[in-house]
């Protein structure tokens, strides 16, 4: 697992050697674009960024954060162009509003497809970058479908509890969050 370059909560987070994470202030940043030497944005929120560097490629997927949300029907395509914008020796920087829910679990479904990792794994990797991350329910379950699609198995279950459904890598938070 590649975790140089953390950042703080506001800055980019570096996945993998072409694969950043961050909210929208940071992707917004000229400064830190040209730093981690950003060659692609993808933009996951409802707004389009107000003016993205002329020289960066720009990808806007208008997608609330929602649990109904279909953000799964863009996992194959927008993991492919990450892959093929590293084959060029690019960076893609994902982010969405707070760099918590969207942008995370896209960056979870890319190291699915294409670092070979189960679901379980991805999440680990993508939190030890950026430990705020946490989709929402609905975006855990188009994960664990997907991560099913790619292997035939999953390594995540979501669990009744009394915050609702969550996935069961939660379940030990979930029992501290219990009321007394």
């Amino acid at each position: 697992m590649h975790q140089s370059g953390r950042a703080g909560l506001s800055g980019l987070c570096q996945v993998t050697d072409h694969l950043y994470l961050s909210n929208g202030r940071a992707a917004n940043d000229s400064s830190q674009l040209t730093r981690w030497k950003i060659t692609c944005i993808v933009n996951i929120t409802e707004t389009k960024s107000s003016r993205p560097p002329p020289e960066v490629e720009y990808i806007h997927i208008p997608i609330s954060d929602s649990p109904l949300s279909p953000l799964s029907d863009h996992f194959d395509e927008l993991a492919d162009k990450i892959q093929q914008t590293a084959a060029r020796g690019g960076r893609t920087l994902v982010h969405c509003n707070a760099g918590v829910s969207r942008s995370a679990a896209l960056c979870m479904a890319y190291l699915m497809k294409h670092n070979d990792v189960t679901l379980l794994e991805a999440y680990r990797w993508v939190k030890a970058c950026r430990p705020l991350v946490r989709p929402n329910e609905g975006f855990w379950k188009q994960l664990i479908r997907y991560e099913t699609e790619l292997r035939g198995c999953n390594s995540v279950c979501m669990m009744s509890s009394v915050m609702g459904d969550i996935p069961d890598l939660y379940e030990e938070e979930a029992r501290n969050m219990m009321p007394l």
